[in-house]
């Protein structure tokens, strides 16, 4: 058996973004989302850190984010986690350091854009203000 799912409630960065695949006719959305995780640290002090996951939606999907997501949004993505890794070039001249790097995104299978009375701290994230996935069945519930 396999598993790979991710659930993500934060806030969107910046708008969303219209990508190309390179060469291709395919296009998707891009968009980051902010979360906060927080501690107290030996001395009795909070702490907190700030993770940005960066979210991909294709087909019909992406296509409403594009249009119904801004920055700020409060959001619940689920989706699955999908590493890509690309050569990165360093340096100049005639032996250049080329490295492998890789990176990873959260495919969005489902985004749900959550009422702002939710986003405030310690409140539920209940009540979206979606009631469902949409008539085509692409589990876009916004």
């Amino acid at each position: 058996m396999y598993l790979n799912t991710v659930q993500i409630i934060g806030f969107i960065g910046k708008d969303p973004e219209r990508r190309q695949v390179q060469g291709k006719d395919a296009v998707y959305t891009v968009f980051s989302v902010a979360t906060q995780r927080s501690w107290k640290n030996a001395q009795g002090e909070w702490q907190t850190r700030t993770e940005w996951h960066r979210v991909v939606a294709w087909n019909r999907q992406g296509e409403l984010a594009l249009v119904r997501l801004r920055s700020g949004d409060h959001v619940h993505v689920q989706g699955r986690l999908v590493s890509s890794t690309y050569d990165k070039q360093y340096g100049k001249g005639k032996k250049p350091t080329v490295v492998k790097q890789t990176f990873w995104q959260v495919r969005a299978n489902s985004i749900r854009k959550l009422n702002r009375a939710q986003s405030q701290p310690g409140s539920a994230a209940v009540g979206a203000e979606a009631s469902g996935p949409s008539d085509n069945g692409d589990g876009v519930p916004f």
